[in-house]
């Protein structure tokens, strides 16, 4: 369990193809703090460590996982947002997150607001339920609210507000338009779904 704070910003230092994906991370946290087994979230994807060194944290990301992810944040020299799990008395500074992506989104739009970016993005009309105005949501495992949302032809548009602490201590000061994010909806949207599908049946 995360909270979208994001702690570090690391970087692929290599990626090999074995039976899954093996990525080695560089990353600025102690690593004698960090256990093998332990969970990092990487961009908004919950991965264990396999591995590490120094400086550096292994992980195995599946075929499921790449598919079902932003295409590219597995290659050498993608940066990552981290975050470790959030333990037992601590802060909860953003909102509950998973670290299971919902969706690949699209960026569409992006424009200076204040000193702040607007970041337009867009989704599948699927999500559109479990997206509200003024909600949690994650991008690339950063916790953001939701300004606005409206349904479109395309899919369903959203956006959010990126104040400058945010641009310049995540990945997310260099989103552009096409440039592909991991959507985590608030969980509480999750199960609230769920319980309504089933309810139809």
């Amino acid at each position: 369990m995360f909270t979208g704070i994001v702690t570090d910003v690391g970087v692929v230092i290599s990626a090999e193809q074995r039976g899954d994906l093996r990525l080695q991370i560089r990353t600025g946290y102690d690593l004698s703090t960090v256990d093998l087994g332990a969970s990092i979230s990487c961009s908004g994807v919950c991965l264990t460590v396999v591995d590490k060194g120094p400086d550096w944290f292994a992980v195995d990301v599946s075929a499921e996982t790449v598919s079902r992810t932003a295409a590219d944040m597995w290659k050498q020299g993608a940066r990552l947002n981290l975050e470790r799990p959030l333990r037992m008395g601590d802060e909860l500074g953003g909102h509950i997150v998973t670290g299971h992506v919902d969706s690949v989104g699209e960026v569409i739009g992006v424009c200076p607001e204040g000193d702040s970016r607007k970041i337009g993005i867009r989704v599948g009309r699927d999500l559109a339920p479990a997206i509200a105005q003024k909600g949690s949501i994650s991008l690339d495992g950063v916790s953001l609210t939701v300004n606005e949302v409206r349904d479109a032809e395309d899919g369903t548009h959203f956006s959010v507000n990126i104040i400058p602490h945010t641009v310049h201590e995540t990945t997310l000061g260099a989103l552009a338009p096409g440039k592909q994010l991991n959507v985590e909806i608030d969980v509480i949207a999750r199960y609230l779904d769920r319980m309504i599908a089933a309810r139809a049946q």
